[in-house]
């Protein structure tokens, strides 16, 4: 089972890497477009609709995908940003007030409640991949960096000094000392990033000019909270489907939500971010 975790984490880490470094920009938005369907394909799962229901889902999905894309390549500094920025307008709400709240509730909501839901949480981020990506493949992956650096310092934190539980009837295995490591690596994590981009010419050094880069060093641990809201709801979203996994698309990871989660909680808030603030995006 390690082996098999290992060779998959390899094998996407190259892919992955190499797609976002050396792919042109049409060629990198359909290989997310891609990830994105596969998610919406879990989610649809995860939301316990019929199969008639998964069946509609995934074909308004897909036109939702043509829809896109076809934005994307004939006007992507027009059009294509004004309904990015809208997007990630609604995720940024999402996740700052009705993620929590649905997590506080015992009760799912019906099933195309949690269908629809899932496209707030699927599409933001494909327009943030692809946007992150246009403005610097640096900066995505910066911004990658503070869940993997939270999920990883959150794990070992946990394990070592774990005592209360911070979602018991969500997810068992988290901690408020892990998450309280998981901020204590990210603010680390900021302060290097801020003394780097201070010392040479990074693509990401504009976002750490004003004010020494403490607002982008806050703003890092607001997404490293809001990484762990990801993680959170989309456990809730398994626990109450019943699923362990998302799917088993991944061997030995699981689907590909299990590897996004974080991620799609906390790439679209980096971009509305980065919006305001001075930079390449």
């Amino acid at each position: 089972m390690l082996l098999t975790r290992v060779i998959t984490a390899v094998i996407a880490l190259v892919v992955v890497v190499g797609m976002l470094f050396f792919a042109a920009a049409t060629a990198w938005a359909l290989f997310v477009l891609a990830i994105a369907l596969l998610a919406c394909w879990e989610w649809s799962r995860l939301s316990a609709l019929t199969r008639r229901g998964q069946a509609l889902y995934l074909f308004l999905s897909g036109a939702i995908a043509g829809g896109l894309l076809l934005a994307y390549v004939r006007d992507p500094d027009g059009g294509f940003m004004a309904v990015a920025r809208a997007a990630f307008v609604v995720a940024t709400i999402f996740w700052i007030a009705a993620a929590p709240m649905w997590l506080a509730r015992h009760a799912r909501p019906g099933p195309w409640i949690c269908a629809i839901a899932g496209w707030i949480v699927v599409w933001p981020t494909w327009f943030a991949f692809v946007v992150l990506r246009d403005a610097s493949p640096w900066l995505l992956l910066a911004i990658a960096a503070i869940v993997w650096i939270a999920d990883v310092a959150a794990y070992f934190a946990g394990k070592s000094f774990g005592r209360h539980k911070l979602a018991p009837a969500v997810s068992p295995g988290k901690t408020w000392e892990g998450a309280a490591g998981a901020i204590a690596a990210v603010a680390s994590y900021g302060v290097a990033l801020a003394l780097a981009a201070r010392a040479r010419p990074l693509p990401i050094a504009p976002v750490f000019e004003f004010a020494l880069g403490t607002p982008a060093v806050v703003a890092m641990l607001v997404l490293a909270a809001l990484s762990v809201v990801g993680d959170l709801f989309e456990s809730w979203m398994k626990r109450g489907a019943g699923m362990k996994d998302s799917s088993r698309l991944l061997p030995g990871h699981g689907g590909v939500l299990d590897r996004i989660d974080a991620l799609t909680s906390t790439l679209p808030v980096a971009a509305f971010a980065l919006w305001f603030a001075p930079g390449p995006a």
